[in-house]
């Protein structure tokens, strides 16, 4: 199902119907109550729509970057490439893989786009600036944040005949800026942090999916995937530090491609120390007192009543005069 937002939705229902938003909110509204408040405003809207023939459908032919919703299957988009990722390559028990991205844009905004397996290969080639075309790309929701996944059916098309992109505009939301620890709220996204590794916990594994990657649990016909059924799992992995700046420290977590570039480890690397937890003791060690610079999000962990900060992207190649002449800079203006 395509993830229409709540607005989105009310402004197509007033467009193609001509119908004021306080007619729409009193008749969802009266859905609402109708089901008891069993379902959401939107999912009432989505009814709503339905009932009044509004199509909610994805568009049909290529789509600009800032009308890409989840959910979204066989689309096409043109766009420049502005940010290209190494290709990693990784294992899980017996399973080996690969996996590559890179982002795009156009005059509406930008997008990262994510190849699997022998999908990395129509990436290899690709340059920044390169314009390309995609087609049949499927859109997923990561983090809060919208991706394009490619698949056996999906091209892409490089610097296509007759096809420009205008000035790419960036998202407010890719723009990163520095904060320190202290000043922190909850919700902010695209923060960078700079600071010292002071504490540093286990990593933590759990079974996933091969091919979705969601979270799975052991039921009697073995490991099964509510979209795939049963499987044979692969490990995902999770790790907390502690990191502090002077002004404050934070619980920091690491998810899987974030502890491999703090530890500039494989995936493989990672399973021995599932294996053998005791491995890693020594590299817990050695990160005590690590400057790194991160970006990422601040997330209220409900549980515990505290701010974390969810990682994103990890540099540990700290330059000290380049933050010192940065410091001076932030004092003289």
């Amino acid at each position: 199902m395509i993830k229409i937002p709540y607005e989105q939705l009310l402004e197509k229902i007033k467009t193609e119907k001509n119908i004021s938003n306080e007619e729409i909110e009193k008749h969802i509204q009266a859905k609402m109550g109708q089901l008891s408040g069993l379902i959401s405003k939107e999912g009432a809207a989505h009814i709503l729509a339905n009932e009044l023939g509004v199509k909610l459908g994805a568009p049909e032919g290529k789509i600009k970057i800032n009308k890409i919703l989840a959910g979204m299957r066989s689309i096409e988009i043109v766009g420049k490439v502005i940010r290209k990722y190494d290709i990693r390559e990784f294992q899980s028990g017996e399973r080996k893989g690969k996996v590559g991205s890179f982002v795009v844009g156009d005059e509406t905004g930008t997008i990262r786009i994510t190849c699997w397996h022998d999908q990395t290969s129509l990436m290899e080639s690709l340059q920044e600036n390169d314009i390309i075309e995609i087609k049949d790309g499927t859109v997923r929701e990561n983090r809060g944040a919208l991706e394009i996944h490619l698949n056996e059916k999906s091209k892409i098309t490089k610097n296509p005949e007759g096809i420009t992109v205008g000035e790419v505009k960036q998202n407010i939301a890719s723009q990163v800026s520095r904060k320190s620890i202290n000043d922190l709220k909850e919700n902010d996204i695209n923060i960078e942090l700079l600071g010292t590794i002071v504490q540093v916990f286990d990593i933590k594994f759990y079974e996933r999916c091969p091919q979705c990657r969601k979270r799975i649990k052991e039921q009697e016909s073995g490991f099964q995937c509510q979209q795939h059924g049963v499987v044979q799992p692969e490990y995902g992995s999770v790790m907390n530090l502690y990191l502090d700046d002077g002004s404050n420290n934070i619980r920091v977590v690491f998810f899987a491609n974030q502890i491999q570039q703090l530890l500039k480890k494989t995936d493989a690397d990672l399973q021995v120390f599932r294996q053998s937890p005791e491995t890693f003791e020594k590299i817990k060690t050695n990160l005590l007192g690590e400057m790194i610079k991160i970006t990422g999000k601040a997330s209220k962990n409900q549980m515990f009543d505290r701010l974390e900060f969810v990682v994103n992207t990890v540099d540990t190649n700290v330059n000290p005069e380049e933050e010192i002449a940065r410091l001076k800079s932030e004092l003289e203006t």
